[in-house]
């Protein structure tokens, strides 16, 4: 069979209906839209040779697949972020539906917003998979028991503890996109002039900058804190480069407004995400240059690119 013809996912009339559902799943449990897409594809092949004459609920038969092979990249993946280089952020989701059901944007950008994925890595990966499953996806716990092999009771007790986690490294915030559209052009206009009053200005005192290279590109190692320091890098930074072969262009990033950056082929060099704090102020940038995590914008494939 040619290559061309090869079925995929997608291709699958009895898989498609639920593809954005399990790739949703996925990536909220591994923080990777690669890794989400390898472990749906691995779930598609395992439909494959299923019995599906014993298969009642398509769904739950599949979402349990993923959710037991999350489980077991998630062991391996705890370790390798020991590992990592510098600071760790997920991979960015730019200007994608990529979430599994007809949810309002302030909802779903805060279920893969940078600050929540981020606390969900702080979870065990059981305590991961429960809290997803009951808090985000809406399955009762006695289901959320059988996709686990767990009692009912041992899964409320992982979520009740994933969610205290959650709660206190994660404060949900609405965002009004004018909000987060002026913050951006407040930003960018003090960024550019090399002004450094107004660029501490649009940021908290307690503001936090994370710029995850993965030791593949240059990107601060550690986590700046506070107004000045961080304007002063950003503009030490932005004096440096060249941008005469560099793209701007606004997009919105795990549901934060920012920009990706990319060369004059289309090619990704950086995501740049804005998070709002409540003050109406920034309370946390969020760069992603490790070119590995940026695979998935492919040259040109952004719409607006150039």
């Amino acid at each position: 069979m040619p290559d061309d013809a090869t079925p995929t996912p997608t291709a699958d009339p009895a898989f498609l209906p639920h593809y954005r559902y399990l790739r949703a799943l996925a990536y909220r449990m591994l923080g990777s839209r690669a890794e989400a897409e390898d472990v749906v594809q691995d779930a598609w092949l395992r439909w494959q040779a299923a019995d599906r004459a014993g298969v009642e609920n398509v769904r739950a038969f599949l979402s349990q697949t993923v959710t037991h092979l999350c489980l077991d990249r998630l062991q391996s993946a705890r370790a390798r972020r020991e590992q990592y280089v510098g600071v760790w952020l997920p991979e960015p989701l730019v200007d994608e539906d990529f979430h599994p059901g007809p949810e309002v944007a302030t909802e779903y950008a805060q279920e893969v917003s940078m600050a929540f994925m981020l606390a969900l890595e702080r979870l065990s990966p059981l305590e991961r998979a429960a809290f997803l499953l009951h808090d985000v996806f809406d399955l009762d716990f006695d289901e959320v028991a059988r996709r686990l092999q767990r009692s009912p009771a041992s899964v409320r007790q992982l979520a009740s503890r994933a969610r205290q986690h959650v709660r206190a490294e994660h404060v949900r915030r609405e965002v009004a996109a004018e909000e987060g559209e002026r913050l951006l052009r407040a930003f960018g206009m003090a960024l550019a002039r090399g002004d450094l009053d107004a660029l501490a200005r649009t940021l908290t005192d307690d503001a936090e900058f994370l710029s995850d290279g993965g030791g593949v590109v240059t990107a601060v190692p550690k986590p700046l804190h506070g107004a000045e320091r961080i304007a002063k890098a950003l503009l030490g930074f932005f004096r440096l480069a060249d941008w005469s072969r560099t793209r701007f262009q606004e997009v919105r990033i795990n549901g934060l407004h920012g920009w990706l950056l990319h060369d004059l082929n289309g090619t990704p060099i950086q995501t740049l995400a804005l998070e709002p704090a409540s003050d109406g102020r920034i309370g946390r940038i969020y760069v992603v240059r490790n070119p590995h995590k940026l695979q998935h914008l492919k040259p040109g494939a952004v719409a607006g690119a150039g």
